[in-house]
């Protein structure tokens, strides 16, 4: 392996899996200085729910956008929201300056992606599209706005015109979408968001530790019996049905079945295929993601409301990539609660669908450093045997773990420090962290899913016929019906908390 003489610490500050964690672990030490009495998340701007005839009417900004804290109270909305340009781009600035990005290329990219990103949410928030008509948190803006008509789609409305906006940017204006494509990146902003999201998952352990338990040690039972399964039976309609070599099979079977473009290439660098391999499968696994993410969630809301923890696992394993598992399961999350609220008034609260989703994959990221130190001791011992003749160190495991997840873990582990060790700060802990995991990670989200859109490109399926007949098949034939069954076997009956109204 030519990895043998590298520092446990290689790609620290050059690595988006690491910058994604120095970012997302920054807004978590932001937030947990309320510990200390010190407000240093509040100034982030958040959309607010309006109509339209009575924002024409009488127009104010404040009607938009609101400061995250009542500390900061005194700001401006449009203050609030140039502050959060500004700290978001230098921070994200300077993680493109040390992965080696072109900084003017991403500045210029990054202003246009974040108030691109800040319209389509606000838009997404106006109540014919977002609001219920059901009191959440002692308001009902389907009744206070006298609505005759609502798509009642919750915060789902701007996920998903985000993703429609970035979609078409990046099909139907392609030299616009490479002007800014440079600050384009979904994997980066999402993997931050999933870190933010270890604070909700620490704050949902105070509110109910034992289902969260149940909910973590469900995902990680499912995610090792589904891909027991997966692997091995793409791997085999690959050689037996498509005429795949062991290479282009092995690399496809792990970018479907483990976890999309980064399994695809830590497999491919593990047993030495050639390049053109895993980038014909990157290709075709963030294309499908795109078909996974429009379908599968309205497809499980309206085909399975009553299981709403089965649907967000059963997510988690079917969807490639993170940043498309994390952006179908925010969707998810938000068209069952809307559906539910709906259909019997019971609010259930946000993120315990999404989480399901998180908590499969997140077990699944860590299976990738697993398993390709094992496919390269296998191609090594079996298939190459008597060509190569190298040494595989342990300290590959380390070297494909995500790091981003360890910082998810440690942040969820820090809460939970703080729940068995420090309860009498408990309250304070939490101020700042509702502020982090709140409008902090749901802007990433949002960042996420118009950068997703922009850099797909539907066009690029031409030409990769076997593969993509292959990947459909096992996508849709093999990976989704066992998600779904395995999902059902480790989380049927698991409902999320109700919010008291």
């Amino acid at each position: 392996m030519s990895q043998i003489n590298k520092k446990w610490y290689q790609g620290m500050f050059s690595n988006e899996d690491w910058w994604a964690a120095w970012l997302g672990l920054f807004f978590f030490g932001l937030g947990l200085l309320s510990i200390w009495g010190l407000d240093a998340v509040g100034w982030i701007a958040k959309p607010k729910t309006w109509e339209f005839s009575n924002l024409i009417h009488d127009f104010s900004w404040s009607k938009l956008l609101k400061v995250s804290s009542k500390n900061y109270h005194h700001l401006h909305p449009l203050a609030s929201l140039f502050i959060t340009y500004f700290v978001f781009l230098i921070l994200t600035s300077i993680g493109a300056y040390f992965q080696k990005l072109n900084v003017k290329k991403y500045i210029i990219g990054f202003t246009v992606i974040f108030f691109l990103t800040w319209l389509t949410w606000i838009i997404g928030h106006e109540a014919h599209l977002s609001a219920a008509n059901a009191t959440v948190k002692g308001h009902n803006y389907y009744q206070e706005y006298n609505l005759s008509w609502g798509l009642q789609l919750g915060g789902g409305a701007s996920f998903i015109l985000a993703l429609i906006i970035g979609l078409i940017i990046g099909n139907f204006f392609k030299g616009f979408a490479n002007k800014i494509k440079e600050a384009a990146k979904p994997e980066w902003f999402i993997k931050a968001a999933i870190v933010l999201l270890g604070i909700k998952l620490g704050i949902m352990s105070m509110k109910a530790m034992g289902f969260t338990k149940e909910l973590a040690l469900a995902g990680a039972a499912a995610a090792f019996v589904a891909y027991l399964l997966f692997w091995p039976i793409v791997y085999f309609i690959g050689r037996k049905y498509f005429g795949l070599n062991r290479d282009s099979a092995a690399v496809l079977s792990s970018g479907i079945s483990i976890c999309g473009v980064s399994a695809s290439i830590a497999t491919a660098g593990a047993i030495k295929a050639k390049p053109v391999i895993p980038i014909a499968v990157s290709t075709l696994i963030l294309v499908f993601a795109m078909f996974e993410l429009i379908v599968l969630p309205p497809l499980y809301t309206n085909l399975a409301p009553n299981q709403p923890i089965v649907n967000g696992a059963a997510m988690g394993m079917t969807v490639k990539t993170d940043g498309a598992d994390a952006a179908a399961g925010a969707i998810l999350d938000q068209l069952m609660i809307s559906k539910h609220l709906k259909k019997t008034g019971e609010h259930w609260e946000e993120d315990w669908i999404l989480s399901a989703a998180i908590l499969t994959k997140v077990w699944i990221d860590i299976f990738i450093g697993i398993w390709s130190f094992i496919l390269a001791y296998v191609w090594i011992k079996k298939v190459d045997r008597g060509n190569i003749k190298e040494k595989i160190p342990l300290s590959e495991i380390w070297f494909r773990l995500p790091k981003f997840v360890m910082a998810y873990i440690l942040v969820w582990l820090i809460y939970l420090g703080i729940m068995y060790f420090f309860p009498d700060i408990i309250g304070a802990a939490k101020s700042g962290a509702h502020i982090a995991q709140g409008p902090y990670r749901k802007l990433l989200f949002m960042l996420t899913f118009l950068s997703i859109g922009i850099i797909t490109d539907f066009s690029k399926l031409k030409g990769m016929g076997k593969l993509a007949i292959l990947y459909a098949v096992a996508l849709f034939a093999v990976i989704a019906p066992i998600a779904y069954f395995v999902a059902y076997l480790f989380h049927h009956g698991m409902m999320p908390p109700v919010v008291a109204k």
